[in-house]
This record gives C-alpha cells, sequence and structure tokens, in this order.
C-alpha cells in the first residue's frame, strides 16, 4: 500500500482503494499502519510505501 497526494490531501491507496485521507501525512500513514498490522494478522503480508520519502535497506555481502 502507498501513502500519497491524493486530491489535495494525503490518502493510502492499496489494490485501488483510497482510504484515510486527511490534510496530514502523518494521519494517513497511521491509517495505513494499521490496515497494515490487520493484514499482518490474517497472514497476509504487506508494506507500507510513503510517495516522496526514501526507504533504508539493509546491504548484505
Amino acid at each position: 500500500m502507498t501513502v500519497l497526494r491524493h486530491e489535495g490531501a494525503w490518502a493510502v491507496e492499496l489494490e485501488g482503494e483510497v482510504f484515510g485521507q486527511s490534510s496530514e501525512q502523518q494521519v494517513s500513514k497511521a491509517a495505513a499502519n494499521r490496515r497494515a498490522r490487520e493484514m499482518q494478522d490474517a497472514g497476509r503480508p504487506c508494506l507500507v510505501r510513503v510517495s516522496g520519502e526514501a526507504g533504508y535497506f539493509a546491504l548484505t555481502t
């Protein structure tokens, strides 16, 4: 799922569904994390991405 700008606000998009709209990015991120936890608890892995933010990944050698 992705937190992104949508119609002048922040929102969460998951498989074509848009939810968690807010004027504040942190509120939409919290909505995404709640849904991700529900999915994870149901046995469905989920990744939350935030449009415009870089991720941090461990490098293996």
